[in-house]
């Protein structure tokens, strides 16, 4: 995955050096998450997000954009509304990594400085490879909680702490002086995971744990009360095969433009 990004990343610094108007700049803003802890808030942002990007822009319509992203997503079920989620009582949060390739769609005519259009609209869509971490708190510890594979997969079947994920989204560009742009974006993470937040299927046997902190972690409706919920086999996540992160970001860039990008108007 690392040679596919670094591959692309080479192919897009080579048409930066020949094109007529490339780009970069610096992003900040939230991060978020919908999954197994987080089913219905899709506008729920966990923590801050930031990062950078180079783009290239083909035309006034069209453009290719490498951006370095990183967030943190969380969610608590002791917070939720759900009140079986409360009683489930399970809880994470993971630092995100990303890097991704993406082709933006400008809605207007848009060259810095040049157009007339001082504004536009647009979509984009890519690919992204992002790598998390998820961990929890238990007894005023963290840990990280796919070495203790709290859902009972064995040694082969741990999942992976990195996957592929398709960004989608949409923002709009604003022309602020000369050749800065100011750019809002709110973009969705299809990731082909369903791990981001260590949740997925069904409970374990957790007789068969030989840790107990694993035991323990993959259980956790019962800290409060006493009373356990996780019976082998019963509903742990909501069997969805993916989770999905976001983005939502403010970026500042500048624009590079040769004479030849007069031809853009």
């Amino acid at each position: 995955m690392y040679k596919l990004f670094l591959t692309g990343l080479f192919l897009l610094f080579f048409y930066t050096v020949s094109a007529q108007s490339w780009e970069v700049g610096a992003s900040s803003g939230g991060s978020g998450y919908l999954g197994d802890l987080n089913q219905s808030k899709p506008y729920k942002l966990s923590n801050i997000a930031f990062g950078g990007l180079i783009k290239r822009n083909l035309d006034p319509y069209w453009s290719f954009k490498f951006s370095l992203l990183y967030g943190k997503i969380a969610a608590n079920d002791a917070n939720s509304d759900n009140a079986q989620f409360r009683q489930r009582n399970l809880s994470f949060f993971s630092q995100l990594a990303e890097l991704s390739l993406q082709t933006e769609f400008n809605l207007f005519k848009y060259v810095p400085s040049i157009s007339d259009k001082v504004y536009t609209p647009y979509l984009f869509a890519g690919v992204s490879y992002v790598a998390f971490n998820p961990k929890a708190r238990y007894k005023g510890e963290v840990y990280e909680l796919n070495p203790y594979r709290t859902e009972g997969q064995s040694a082969n079947e741990r999942y992976k702490t990195e996957a592929v994920a398709i960004p989608f989204g949409a923002g709009i560009k604003y022309n602020i002086a000369g050749k800065w742009n100011i750019i809002g974006e709110l973009g969705y993470r299809t990731a082909f995971t369903d791990f981001l937040d260590d949740v997925s299927g069904v409970y374990p046997n957790v007789a068969l744990f030989t840790n107990g902190t694993a035991a323990a972690l993959s259980d956790r409706s019962g800290e409060n009360t006493g009373v356990y919920i996780g019976a082998t086999g019963t509903q742990r996540g909501d069997f969805r095969k993916r989770d999905t992160y976001m983005f939502a970001i403010i970026s500042l860039t500048y624009t590079f433009i040769t004479p030849k990008c007069y031809v853009f108007k």
